[in-house]
């Protein structure tokens, strides 16, 4: 068992528990399909999260957004939000926090860390805007099951917050 077996498993748990049932999961033909929409690879736990524990409907406070199929998907948000100079590509939004601001995976580091895009006191400089929420996705979802996220309220009332520092990649990614 990796250690992606175990995190996949704990979250699934968590998922089943919070939905109080199993949730649809994509299917490998529609991880190609939002693969050749996106335009580039989706990291490996990334695509097994949709393929293994749902296709959404789970995760931190809102949610993931369903990768792809009816209605509002990370490939459709992906695809409007993808604005050269404001969204890089490579970026897939899976979360929409509300008030414009999103997490993302940046899907073109072998890592897959996430992201935090919030736009509202951005005037002009979109870099402004990117923060890095977690080195990884494997570590924001143990942030999210351990309940230390800066979203978490308990998180929010320590003596020292955990916060999404200015992503450092953020001005070379837009320009």
């Amino acid at each position: 068992m990796t250690d992606h077996d175990e995190l996949l498993r704990r979250v699934a748990e968590r998922a089943v528990q919070e939905s109080g049932g199993t949730l649809p999961r994509a299917t490998a033909e529609q991880i190609k399909e939002a693969e050749a929409a996106l335009g580039f690879p989706l990291p490996p736990l990334l695509s097994r999260l949709y393929q293994e524990v749902g296709n959404g409907g789970f995760g931190p406070e809102y949610q993931l957004l369903p990768l792809i199929g009816e209605g509002r998907t990370a490939v459709s948000d992906y695809q409007a939000e993808h604005v050269p100079g404001q969204w890089p590509t490579g970026v897939l939004p899976i979360l929409d926090w509300g008030c414009a601001m999103y997490a993302a995976v940046d899907c073109t580091d072998a890592r897959a860390p996430v992201l935090l895009f919030e736009p509202n006191a951005v005037e002009d400089d979109w870099s402004a805007a990117w923060f890095q929420d977690a080195d990884s996705l494997s570590d924001w979802l143990q942030a999210w099951l351990s309940g230390t996220g800066w979203y978490e309220e308990e998180a929010t009332m320590s003596e020292n917050p955990p916060e999404p520092q200015p992503w450092p990649q953020a001005e070379q990614r837009l320009s």
